[in-house]
C-alpha cells in the first residue's frame, strides 16, 4: 500500500516533504522499531529526562524572550499615548517597564522549576500545558476586573502582554516536560564522544 506521505510501506525508502528520500531504519533495531516512523527515530535516554537545570534553561529561554516581547509592546503602547496605570492597594501607578520586562522570566522560572512535580508520571505534558493555561488565566483576571478609572486601552494592552507570554512559555515547557513521560524514552547506555 503506498502511504502519500511516506511512500511505499514495504521499501526501504520512505519519502519526504520535499522529495528526498530518507533510508528506513531496519527492523532489527529490537525495542527502537516503534520508533522508525518518528521524525527523530531513536528515543531519548532515561538519563535525559529534564532536570531542575533543563527547566531553568527553558524557562530563561522562553521567558527571557517573552519579556522582550512584552517590553517591545510596551513601548508601543507608550508611543501611542496608552497611559499603562492600573489600580494597585497603594492607588493608581504607572506599570514600570521592567516589571513588564521582568514578571515574564520570573513567572516562567517558577512554573518551569513546579512543573518539575510531575515529571515522569503519565500525561506530564497535558497537566503542566492546562495547569499553566489556568495560572495564566488567572493572572490576567485582575487585568480585567480594575475599576473604571483604568482606561480599556490599557487593559488590552497588558492582557496581549498575558498572551504573549503564555503562547512563548507554556506550550514550550509542557513539551519538554512531556518528554520524561513513560513510553517516551528507553533505558538503553548513553554513549558520550
Amino acid at each position: 500500500m503506498m502511504h502519500p506521505i511516506r511512500g511505499d510501506c514495504k521499501s526501504k525508502r520512505v519519502f519526504s516533504w520535499v522529495g528526498t528520500t530518507v533510508e528506513r531504519l531496519p527492523a532489527t533495531m529490537g525495542s527502537m522499531s516503534g520508533w522508525s516512523d518518528s521524525v527523530t527515530p531513536i528515543p531519548p535516554p532515561t538519563s535525559a529526562h529534564p532536570g531542575v537545570r533543563t527547566m531553568a534553561y527553558a524557562a530563561a529561554v522562553t521567558g527571557g524572550w517573552a519579556g522582550l516581547v512584552c517590553l517591545v509592546l510596551y513601548g508601543i503602547a507608550r508611543l501611542l499615548g496608552v497611559p499603562m496605570e492600573v489600580e494597585t492597594a497603594a492607588g493608581v501607578a504607572v506599570v514600570p517597564w521592567f516589571s513588564v520586562l521582568l514578571l515574564p522570566l520570573i513567572a516562567a522560572e517558577i512554573g518551569a522549576i513546579a512543573s518539575l512535580i510531575v515529571r515522569g508520571r503519565r500525561g506530564a505534558g497535558r497537566i503542566v500545558f492546562w495547569g499553566g493555561t489556568l495560572i495564566a488565566i488567572a493572572s490576567f483576571l485582575p487585568v480585567v476586573v480594575q475599576p473604571e478609572d483604568v482606561l480599556w486601552s490599557t487593559r488590552i494592552w497588558l492582557g496581549v502582554m498575558h498572551v504573549v507570554t503564555w503562547i512563548l512559555v507554556v506550550p514550550q515547557i509542557a513539551r519538554i516536560i512531556s518528554d520524561s513521560e513513560p513510553g517516551k524514552h528507553e533505558e538503553r547506555e548513553v554513549i558520550y564522544t
